[in-house]
């Protein structure tokens, strides 16, 4: 009975080997009878003389053993030879010298080599199944794929595709106001595949601004088509991005081929991205205009570029400067990020106060990286900066609290006396 069972149970691991999914035929056969010779020279101490037959698509084989016919007295090894006399039961006609090709069936074997040989094919199950999950999913990096929601974790979301393999979605790959269900289905690009100790982990993102160009490329034909190109991408992942677009062909229009008529080839990609703003603009590889784009909609009055290091000046009236900045500066920041420069933005004054001072004569008192900050949303002068409401530079700048109460302490105190040593003339 015990047999039986294991024999049984080794026809299951072979059902369950032959229904793998990605694997040839031809890797299939050499994985198995690798295995099988394997466990028969253990079991008799050598596989030289069987012949293996896999029937993949049945999911069977079939084992022949070749034996040399010797005197019944010259018998040694009854793996390698067989008896004339046994010979003769087969086929009366057989003589010494001549070659016997039998049949063996898996419990001829023994149960200690049906147990053993399940164990070995079980082993290269798992090991072929981690091999093409690798190698499958290491050629998708860059690509969408979908997932539906297994499992909702504090840190990450567990997802299975199609063929019940799991992708992880970390909560940091998350657009911030990403949620999800179990049973929900969930696009993303798969950012990265890890394979420690043989064990792959695929990792997907939706954060990533490979995933916007992707989504681009499924919604606009014409990047799809390679008529236009994505030259740059910059994101705050669920609140804004820039996108710089180049047509090779003067007469399309790059910008209204990828927005659509009234938004609609875009509302797609802004939906899936839980209304992400998204800006597209005309690429150029004049620095100073593909700045003043990137910094759209605000007008800009004058630029002046530091190549040396990738910084650029920018000057502009009072009232464009917050349409510059951006809400929570974000606009500068991906303006920055699209154009690869570091972009300073500065209060066009027409007539001087000469009253005021400018930021740079506080270095000594107020620690350069504030000052930094202060002028990238274009306060470049002490008044600059009293003017603004200081909840407006708290967040434009991204300060602290108290870090702008001393600002505004040290700067306040500078024309307070002023204004005393005015009254009180020697």
């Amino acid at each position: 009975m015990g047999k039986k069972k294991e024999t049984i149970s080794l026809i299951d691991t072979f059902s369950e080997f032959n229904e793998l999914k990605n694997i040839d035929k031809a890797t299939m056969i050499s994985v198995l009878e690798e295995s099988f010779r394997s466990v028969i020279a253990k079991s008799v101490g050598t596989d030289e003389n069987f012949d293996i037959i896999i029937n993949p698509d049945k999911g069977d084989l079939e084992i022949w053993r070749n034996r040399v016919v010797v005197e019944d007295d010259q018998l040694q090894n009854p793996n390698m030879e067989i008896s004339l006399t046994e010979a003769h039961k087969i086929d009366p006609e057989f003589e010494v010298g001549e070659e016997v090709t039998d049949e063996l069936q898996l419990e001829d074997f023994g149960r200690r080599t049906i147990l053993n040989l399940r164990q070995t094919l079980a082993s290269k199950i798992l090991e072929l199944e981690k091999d093409n999950l690798y190698n499958k999913y290491k050629e998708k990096v860059g690509e969408i794929v979908t997932g539906e929601v297994y499992q909702v974790w504090k840190k990450e979301l567990l997802l299975l595709d199609d063929e019940h393999n799991e992708l992880i979605l970390p909560k940091t790959e998350q657009i911030p106001s990403d949620f999800f269900r179990k049973g929900e289905h969930v696009r993303a690009i798969v950012a990265r595949v890890e394979n420690k100790n043989n064990n792959p982990k695929i990792i997907l993102s939706r954060t990533s601004p490979v995933f916007l160009e992707r989504l681009f490329e499924m919604e606009i034909p014409e990047i799809n088509d390679g008529l236009i190109t994505i030259k740059a991408i910059a994101r705050i992942p669920g609140e804004r991005a820039k996108v710089a677009v180049e047509a090779y062909d003067d007469r399309i229009d790059p910008v209204g081929a990828c927005v659509g008529m009234k938004g609609f080839r875009i509302h797609g990609i802004v939906r899936e991205l839980r209304n992400e703003n998204i800006d597209v603009i005309n690429y150029t590889n004049n620095t100073s205009l593909f700045i003043q784009r990137a910094l759209s909609p605000a007008k800009i009055n004058s630029i002046s570029i530091k190549e040396e290091e990738r910084r650029a000046e920018v000057f502009l009236y009072p009232e464009e400067v917050s349409l510059a900045i951006g809400k929570g500066g974000a606009n500068i920041k991906l303006a920055s990020m699209l154009t690869g420069y570091n972009i300073e933005v500065f209060r066009e004054i027409d007539d001087f106060d000469e009253e005021d001072i400018y930021l740079d004569e506080f270095r000594d008192e107020i620690d350069g990286w504030v000052i930094d900050q202060l002028k990238r949303i274009g306060c470049s002068t002490a008044k600059n900066v009293l003017a603004l409401p200081r909840e407006k530079l708290i967040k434009e700048a991204d300060l602290e609290e108290n870090t702008v109460d001393e600002v505004l302490r040290i700067l306040r105190y500078e024309f307070e006396d002023e204004e005393n040593s005015d009254e009180n003339p020697e």
